[in-house]
């Protein structure tokens, strides 16, 4: 049953993920503790079903202020398959050099900020662009993705460097290159990829990380309720404190 064997490879990606990456894991999580015990920011970035994590973690319940999405709609490609922001012109824009340095200048960064990438190959332009600038902003850079599977690879980037190459802090995916997992009968390509649930692992083994690391300094944390348990009365005042929170901090971004 093939619905089995891709359990198996997400298993098996996790359990590895685990045993190899934990290490990594936790000199992230103290790096982006660091940034919002200062009162700033760790900004997430990704492109394509890359930026699931970063939709998974911040707004959400169990998530907590202190991450900063940075999603541009035309590099999702989930609002449109075909047609106006359809994944031709993703593909485009995702190797499109020079246009994450326009994406930055949307905001404002602090070198106490991190930069959180997620980046299944590590090639692409506007991945790197995000990187070599938030360099260049004193940020450190934190990047998730198939590091192992992808070494070797031929950077996309006039700098000859993969976002690998730049990052502070690589957390390996342990994802295999072609991302999908699942080999069928009488088709050349295979189903069932594995990159996201790898991310999301990450993200959750990093940010509760992050919020130990936190919680045992002292520091409070403005962390999304659930609004849907019976008898919680005060769950969305607690809401409207993170929201409140929120919106204070992210007036200097």
């Amino acid at each position: 049953m093939l619905a089995k064997q891709w359990l198996s490879n997400a298993r098996g990606v996790m359990d590895t993920i685990e045993k190899t990456q934990t290490e990594n894991i936790k000199k992230a999580a103290e790096v982006m503790a660091g940034s919002i015990a200062a009162g700033r920011w760790v900004h997430t970035f990704g492109c394509g079903h890359a930026t699931i994590p970063v939709e998974e973690m911040y707004p959400r319940i169990g998530g907590f202020v202190g991450f900063h999405p940075i999603i541009e709609l035309p590099l999702t490609f989930f609002t449109r398959i075909v047609g106006e922001m359809g994944i031709h012109q993703f593909l485009f824009l995702e190797r499109a050099e020079g246009f994450g340095r326009e994406i930055m200048k949307g905001y404002n960064f602090d070198p106490k900020d991190t930069m959180w990438i997620f980046s299944h190959s590590g090639i692409n332009n506007v991945n790197i662009d995000i990187a070599l600038e938030s360099k260049k902003y004193g940020m450190k850079v934190v990047v998730c993705g198939a590091a192992e599977a992808a070494r070797g690879k031929k950077s996309r980037h006039s700098c000859g460097k993969t976002i690998f190459d730049l990052a502070d802090i690589v957390i390996d995916s342990c994802v295999p290159l072609e991302d999908a997992s699942v080999p069928l009968k009488n088709h050349f390509d295979k189903i069932g990829p594995v990159s996201t649930i790898a991310f999301v692992s990450i993200v959750w083994m990093i940010i509760t990380t992050v919020g130990e690391i936190l919680a045992e300094k002292g520091t409070k944390l403005y962390i999304h309720p659930s609004h849907n348990v019976p008898g919680d009365t005060t769950a969305l005042e607690r809401l409207d404190e993170a929201l409140v929170e929120y919106k204070r901090n992210i007036a200097g971004v």
